[in-house]
């Protein structure tokens, strides 16, 4: 099995969403990203994180891919930004619950 790291650096996106997280990720805030995306409670370590946020990327990109009516751009940019947002906090070294 992969590690988060090694699958998000794999990752091939359209270059506009890359271009809105890379913007967007910022502004990230740890403790509101994931509480919108993995809920409310204790963190997770970062790489646990990172490894749920690629699941839910995963299914949103397969609802671009297949032009589902209900895939929303706007949460898809979110989840990219909390994914690059993990991957900063897991270079930083400061890859402990919060």
């Amino acid at each position: 099995m992969q590690d988060g790291l090694t699958v998000f650096r794999g990752l091939r996106r359209p270059p506009l969403l890359v271009h809105a997280a890379r913007i967007g990720s910022a502004g990230y805030t740890r403790t509101l990203h994931l509480a919108r995306h993995l809920g409310h409670g204790p963190l997770p370590r970062a790489d646990d994180a990172l490894m749920q946020l690629i699941d839910i990327e995963a299914g949103l990109e397969a609802d671009r891919a297949d032009r589902a009516a209900h895939y929303k751009a706007v949460r898809h940019v979110d989840v990219l930004i909390a994914m690059m947002g993990e991957v900063r906090e897991m270079q930083d070294g400061s890859d402990s619950p919060a």
